[in-house]
């Protein structure tokens, strides 16, 4: 297929060349805006996760196991996520699907039962998934219309609306609104939010091909590597979304009005590093950087495990936050200059091994938590830091 020159104008996407009736700048501020909802909802949901499993007396187990739900909700539709995209034009299945994640989100406030939580998070898992391969492709999309990177901004964008919702759910713990209201205050947030800027995100429509996509390509060496140093990594940032407030009110036994701290911090700090991470890749190099991140992942999760107490916990977390910022990032960026697959072949590739580690994190917590302890559970995710040091050592694919 022929390339189409896009300008500012006159924007190639989904191979379909479509006129841009927002600035550059415009749509910018309305895709980050967009990473920013699915970020506060993700986060919502995360910073009430202590009170729904108080409130159906679920063990850490019975917790875990439901946790599943989700990730099953997005694998089931991972094929699918990506040709409707293809089809259609992230732009639509966007518009269509970021209304509705908020909408699953506030379902998960009606569950008065585990069954119902496990069901409720399977279709917060679909939507969720539909919804950000659409915003990564707008990111992506985006990108081009600068001709510079700035899909570390929109990331970004995402860890900061996690912050924000965590210091909301701050805010109505201590008010006692139940999970149901709050959620809904979200959900209503969000649809004003793609009411007003849906219509300036990246147009165009999806190319439509013959072609038959293979549901999955096992990456070749160098790319798998990328791969698991990413699983090690998201697996470190799912633990951390799901059970930093369970681990504060169980393990540290923080006052309840402190019980988010943990994930506040957690999330201030990863989102700082963020905006910070290219200038100290610039000076250090991607492979040192990781290496010292890794360093850093583990160095924090021991003194959250060996120290448990408000103070200790909450420096851990910042430093966790702060070493799993720059290292899915640096890792897409790495594969997507490897010289021997197509770079967003590439990406895909890598994002579903690392992907994976976000899926897997939560529930591999509270298995090993059932069978010894939470402190236990976040000391393996303290390992995972170590392994992304060794391995990134390895390579030579990373300078």
């Amino acid at each position: 297929m022929e390339e189409i020159k896009a300008s500012q104008e006159n924007i190639q996407i989904d191979d379909q060349p479509v006129l841009a009736k927002s600035s550059p700048n415009r749509i910018r501020l309305a895709v980050s805006l967009f990473y920013f909802g699915q970020g506060i909802a993700f986060a919502s949901w995360a910073s009430r996760i202590p009170d729904i499993k108080h409130s159906l007396n679920l063990s850490d187990g019975q917790l875990g196991s439901i946790l599943l739900a989700l990730p099953l909700g997005q694998l089931v539709t991972m094929p699918i996520s990506g040709r409707l995209v293809t089809r259609y034009g992230s732009k639509k299945i966007l518009t269509i699907t970021a209304p509705l994640y908020v909408l699953a989100l506030g379902n998960l406030g009606l569950a008065t039962a585990p069954w119902h939580l496990a069901v409720f998070l399977f279709m917060f898992g679909i939507v969720g998934n539909m919804c950000n391969i659409a915003v990564n492709t707008q990111g992506s999309e985006a990108e081009k219309l600068f001709g510079r990177p700035i899909m570390t901004s929109f990331h970004g964008a995402w860890s900061i609306a996690g912050f924000t919702g965590a210091l909301v759910g701050l805010l109505m713990v201590n008010l006692h609104l139940i999970p149901y209201y709050h959620f809904w205050i979200i959900t209503v947030l969000i649809w004003v939010n793609v009411f007003l800027n849906h219509k300036h995100l990246v147009p165009g429509k999806g190319a439509q091909t013959t072609r038959k996509p293979k549901l999955f390509t096992m990456p070749e060496g160098s790319l798998l590597q990328l791969g698991i140093i990413g699983f090690c990594s998201m697996a470190t940032e799912g633990a951390m979304f799901d059970w930093s407030g369970v681990y504060f009110k169980e393990i540290v036994k923080a006052p309840t009005s402190l019980v988010i701290l943990g994930y506040a911090s957690f999330m201030i700090m990863m989102a700082t590093g963020r905006f910070i991470g290219d200038k100290i890749i610039a000076k250090l190099g991607r492979k040192k950087t990781i290496q010292i991140s890794g360093l850093i992942i583990s160095t924090g999760m021991f003194i959250s495990v060996f120290m448990p107490y408000v103070v200790t916990a909450t420096i851990g977390f910042m430093l966790v936050g702060i070493g799993v910022s720059s290292i899915v990032p640096t890792v897409y960026s790495v594969a997507g200059k490897n010289g021997k697959v197509a770079p967003g072949i590439a990406i895909a590739m890598v994002s579903s091994v690392s992907y994976f580690g976000f899926l897997m994190g939560p529930p591999l917590i509270g298995y090993i938590s059932a069978l010894s302890s939470l402190r236990y559970s976040y000391a393996v995710i303290g390992i995972f830091g170590l392994l992304v040091s060794f391995l990134v050592t390895k390579m030579k694919a990373i300078e």
